[in-house]
């Protein structure tokens, strides 16, 4: 014990723990902490402007933390009436959001781990699907075996990688390919933590 401190002022291990954990579950349910790094608000502008200005639209986004794209998407379809759904990967992220927008007009919060049989809900198919959750490599094609029956022909999955990681890059196009997806590309140039991958849904492949 240094000189001056008595017991009473020494703090636990315990107890700083606790408050640590005390403050991270406070700014995870804020938004201020998330899974994925922040993305510039005017870029986001920018990238939303692939999505149709045709009516009736219908956009899916898997998200496992963070809620930049979650509120950029909501902005952009609630004057448009545009259908968005949120699935949640996360169980403590679906909670959250849960709460967060209970009251939204716009967004439908669902919870949809990665591990589930089937995406496909009451017949929904989309437009445009996000995925900025992290999908590990060994899930990656199953994935998108399940995200294809939900995507419309030629609708466009829109995906989040790290930022300048060829392998994930590669091996993301090549499972596009793989799996009835065309007019791969990809837009580095925009964010500074995550490159952008855009693929469309061939037309007459799957249901």
């Amino acid at each position: 014990m240094q000189p001056g401190l008595s017991s009473r002022d020494m703090v636990s291990p315990a107890t700083i723990y606790c408050t640590l954990g005390e403050i991270i579950a406070k700014l995870i349910f804020f938004g201020y902490t998330s899974f994925m790094k922040n993305l510039e608000k005017n870029q986001l502008d920018i990238l939303l402007n692939i999505i149709s200005s045709n009516p009736s639209q219908r956009i899916v986004h898997f998200s496992d933390g963070g809620t930049q794209l979650i509120d950029a998407l909501e902005d952009y379809c609630s004057p448009k009436e545009y259908q968005y759904q949120v699935n949640c990967t996360d169980d403590k992220f679906y909670n959250n959001m849960i709460e967060k927008y209970e009251n939204s007009q716009c967004i439908k919060v669902k919870k949809v781990p990665i591990e589930r049989k089937s995406y496909m809900m009451q017949g929904k198919q989309y437009d445009y699907l996000f995925v900025s959750n992290s999908v590990t490599s060994e899930d990656r094609n199953e994935f998108l075996k399940k995200v294809h029956k939900i995507i419309l022909n030629s609708g466009n999955i829109v995906l989040f990688i790290e930022k300048d990681n060829l392998k994930d890059r590669y091996e993301w196009t090549q499972l596009l390919e793989d799996n009835n997806f065309v007019a791969t590309n990809t837009i580095d140039d925009m964010f500074e933590h995550y490159d952008i991958v855009i693929s469309k849904k061939m037309h007459g492949w799957g249901s």
